[in-house]
C-alpha cells in the first residue's frame, strides 16, 4: 500500500474541522516546528475571552468545543484564581487555562504490519475522528479521540481516503472502529519501562492531601513526584442501591489493577461530543477497583488544584505516565490489564 505525507489541511479536513480556529496566525512548515506550549484545544462546550487576565474584566466572544486558538503568552495572573492561576494570551485577549488542553500536531508514518494481538498508541494530533468500518456503506462516524489519548492498534486498514488507517480496540465494548495511523504514535517499549525497579515496593508509597489537592510519591521517606491534581466532587446525596458516590474515598489502599488505556463513561457507542464518553484514558491506575476510582491522565481539562472528578485522582498525562511506570505492580506495553497486591495508596 502506498500513500503520501499527510498534510495539516488533510488533518483538519479528516478531523472535521475547519480552518477558522486557527485562521489568527497561518501555520508554516511541519508540525514538529510547533512549540507545544503555543496551541490549545478548547475541552469544554465554550470557554470566554477576556479583555484581561481576570474573569471579573470584560467578556469580549466565546471559544467553543474543539477550537484550536494559538496562544501567545502564558501569564501567571495576581487576579487568580489562587488554585490555577495560569491565563493564556491569545488574539484579542485572556482564556483562563482550566478547560483547555495543550497539544501539538505530530504526524507519523504507518506501522507496515502492527502487531494484531496488542501494540499500544497514542492521538499525537489535537483530535482524530474515529469511523466504524463498513465495507459496503458509507464508515459512521463515531468517537472523537483526543490528544494524549491511548488506544490499542489490532491492524491497518485502507480508510475511506484511500490512505492507511488502524484498526482500534475498545477495551470495554469489544468494538473496533479507525483512524489515520498518521496520527497515532505507537508507545515504544521504553516509554512504558518500570521507574526504579530496584527499590523494594513496600518502600514506595503514595500520599493524596484531598484537602490540598496534592499527591506526593515516596521512595523510601525520599519525595520522588509531589504534584496537583483533581480529585473527586463532594457528594451529598444519600446512598443507595448502585449509585457510586463521586467522593474520592478516604483510607489507605493498595494499586490492585493498571491499564494502559481505559474507555470511562456510560459505555455508549455515540458521535455526540457532549456525550459522558471518554474512551482511551490513559495511565491508568485503580486503587479501590470496586467503584473504578484511580490515578489516570486527563485531557478534558487542565484544573488541577480543583476537585473535578467522579472520584478518581485527575492528573496530568505525563505524570500519571510516571505514576504507572513507577507504582506496583509491574506491567509492559503490551499488557492490558494488570493486577495485583501494589503500591500503598494513602488518601486523607
Amino acid at each position: 500500500m502506498t500513500h503520501s505525507k499527510m498534510t495539516r489541511r488533510d488533518f483538519l479536513k479528516l478531523a472535521g474541522l475547519s480552518l477558522t480556529g486557527l485562521a489568527y496566525r497561518p501555520f508554516q512548515g511541519s508540525g514538529d516546528d510547533l512549540d507545544p506550549n503555543r496551541l490549545i484545544r478548547i475541552a469544554t462546550h465554550s470557554v470566554s475571552v477576556y479583555s484581561r487576565p481576570d474573569d471579573k474584566s470584560r467578556i469580549l466572544y466565546q471559544r467553543t468545543r474543539d477550537e484550536l486558538v494559538n496562544v501567545y503568552d502564558e501569564v501567571i495572573s495576581e487576579y487568580g484564581p489562587g488554585y490555577n492561576p495560569l491565563w493564556y494570551r491569545v488574539w484579542g485577549g485572556y482564556i483562563h487555562s482550566a478547560y483547555t488542553q495543550p497539544v501539538k500536531i505530530r504526524l507519523n508514518s504507518a506501522a507496515a504490519d502492527p502487531d494484531p494481538v496488542s501494540v499500544l498508541a497514542e492521538v499525537s494530533v489535537p483530535l482524530t475522528q474515529a469511523y466504524l468500518i463498513r465495507q459496503k456503506t458509507a464508515w459512521e462516524p463515531v468517537y472523537r479521540l483526543y490528544y494524549d489519548s491511548t488506544h490499542w492498534i489490532t491492524g491497518l486498514v485502507e480508510g475511506p481516503d484511500g490512505e492507511p488507517w488502524y484498526k482500534l480496540k475498545d477495551e470495554l465494548l469489544e468494538i473496533e472502529y479507525a483512524v489515520p495511523a498518521a496520527h497515532m504514535h505507537i508507545i515504544p517499549p521504553e516509554e512504558v519501562s518500570p521507574i526504579s525497579p530496584n527499590v523494594p515496593s513496600e518502600k514506595k508509597r503514595i500520599e493524596v492531601s484531598l484537602a490540598r489537592q496534592e499527591v506526593i510519591a515516596y521512595e523510601y521517606d525520599k519525595v520522588v513526584l509531589h504534584t496537583k491534581i483533581s480529585s473527586g466532587l463532594p457528594d451529598n446525596r444519600k446512598p443507595e442501591p448502585g449509585y457510586i458516590p463521586t467522593q474520592t474515598p478516604v483510607g489507605e489502599f493498595r494499586v490492585q489493577s493498571k491499564m494502559p488505556s481505559k474507555h470511562m463513561g456510560d459505555g455508549r457507542v455515540t458521535a455526540d461530543i457532549d456525550a459522558y464518553e471518554l474512551p482511551g484514558v490513559p495511565w491508568t491506575s485503580f486503587f479501590v477497583p470496586e467503584t473504578g476510582v484511580a490515578f489516570h491522565g486527563t485531557y478534558w481539562h487542565t484544573n488541577y488544584g480543583m476537585m473535578m472528578s467522579h472520584g478518581c485522582i485527575n492528573m496530568k498525562p505525563e505524570e500519571a505516565r510516571w505514576i504507572f511506570r513507577w507504582c506496583t505492580p509491574v506491567t509492559d506495553e503490551k499488557t492490558i490489564e494488570k493486577t495485583g497486591y501494589g503500591t500503598q495508596v494513602i488518601v486523607s
